[in-house]
């Protein structure tokens, strides 16, 4: 029975899992889910794969938190990793994707007050936006829902529609506060909404222009989920912020904010701080999921197998009345319908597939990286029938 004493802050679902194998979950009776979820773009490796459990069990074994008041050589090998695959400069670790971007809203306020003639350091943020729930992150976020009731927002946030260039454009030519441009190449909780590549190539150029931060949220869509190490990259076109958290450890707590050009060396000792960040379990297990990815050819395999389901599902679904959309990039993937469909939910769940559905309307699937062309085929033909007696 679920415990009385846990704050009521989730709409739980009815099930409990007591162990994983791969793409599959298994609850308390036995059953068997395959989960195209991945903890919602956490579990990168799955679950239990053996490279990741031994390095977690070696490390385990050594120390687990020393704090930052010391070296953390584990820190510093993960560090130059991510400095190497992302051509930024520093990183710092903290435990989740809000802090990871707490962190790049401090950065961009501690450089607009560097900057001549700037009085209120200002964002540019997103419509449909999704980036935390603390209050400055919640400020940035656009979800209404999740913002009542915690007023008063903390201000210096300029919200703009997605992938609207002549909106940054007109907000560029009025205000001199703005300092920095924040989005999600690849909106997750908003809708799985993509941002074209050419949109990202003229925010970087209008922010040189400008001498604004561009920041780019990756915390669901990078560490390999789109097929490459960060969605960014498909544009080559490099941040000067970069948030990442959820799938960089594999379900390990942590969260990353890289920087790079005018946003780097600006932190000095006790300008920000995580008692937690980077600590050695952590490095560890993120080092293993690097390397894991890298070595198994993962995000080709996000690329191909994420193709195989979007295809798959237009075909299933091909002439069904309420199917807007189907879209996505690699292993982050969205139907969007024309009505809102949480009960679908529940109804995978009893079928033995575990998805989920955000903003409302849009089945939002987040597979493990490891996902193989035969979970594809089961998830497809599992689904799609679920979809269409939905929406008959």
């Amino acid at each position: 029975m679920p415990s009385s004493h846990v704050m009521n802050t989730y709409a739980r679902l009815p099930v409990a899992f007591t162990h994983g194998q791969g793409t599959c979950l298994f609850d308390e009776a036995g059953k068997r889910y395959l989960d195209a979820l991945a903890g919602i773009a956490v579990s990168t490796l799955g679950h239990n794969h053996p490279r990741l459990v031994e390095a977690i069990s070696r490390q385990a074994g050594r120390v687990l938190h020393t704090s930052n008041l010391y070296r953390i050589p584990l820190q510093e090998e993960l560090a130059a990793r991510l400095a190497n695959l992302s051509g930024m400069d520093e990183v710092f670790f903290c435990n989740s994707g809000l802090e990871a971007n707490e962190a790049a809203i401090k950065l961009a306020r501690f450089y607009g007050h560097k900057k001549k003639g700037v009085e209120l350091p200002s964002i540019i943020v997103m419509e449909q936006a999704f980036h935390g729930r603390s209050l400055a992150t919640l400020s940035a976020t656009a979800n209404r829902k999740a913002q009542a009731g915690f007023e008063p927002l903390v201000p210096g946030f300029v919200r703009v529609p997605y992938g609207d260039m002549d909106a940054v454009r007109q907000i560029a030519s009025r205000s001199r506060d703005v300092v920095a441009v924040m989005l999600e190449v690849l909106q997750g909780e908003g809708g799985v909404n993509v941002v074209s590549d050419e949109y990202l190539r003229a925010l970087r150029a209008l922010c040189d222009e400008q001498g604004w931060l561009l920041m780019v949220d990756e915390v669901q869509c990078g560490t390999g989920r789109t097929g490459k190490w960060f969605g960014w990259k498909h544009a080559d076109v490099r941040p000067d912020v970069m948030t990442l958290a959820k799938g960089l450890a594999s379900g390990v707590p942590i969260g990353a904010c890289l920087t790079s050009g005018r946003a780097a060396g600006l932190f000095q000792p006790g300008n920000h701080g995580c008692t937690f960040g980077g600590n050695p379990l952590a490095c560890a297990a993120a080092l293993a999921t690097l390397d894991v990815i890298a070595e198994e050819g993962l995000m080709d395999n996000a690329t191909r197998v994420g193709e195989a389901i979007r295809a798959g599902f237009r075909k299933a679904l091909e002439g069904v009345a309420g199917v807007v959309d189907i879209r996505g990039r690699g292993l982050m993937i969205g139907i969007e319908l024309d009505r809102p469909c949480g009960e679908l939910v529940t109804r995978a769940l009893d079928a033995g597939l575990l998805i989920n559905v955000t903003s409302d309307n849009v089945v939002r699937l987040l597979p493990a990286l490891i996902f193989s062309d035969s979970d594809a085929k089961t998830l497809v033909e599992g689904l799609a029938p679920l979809i269409r007696e939905f929406l008959s």
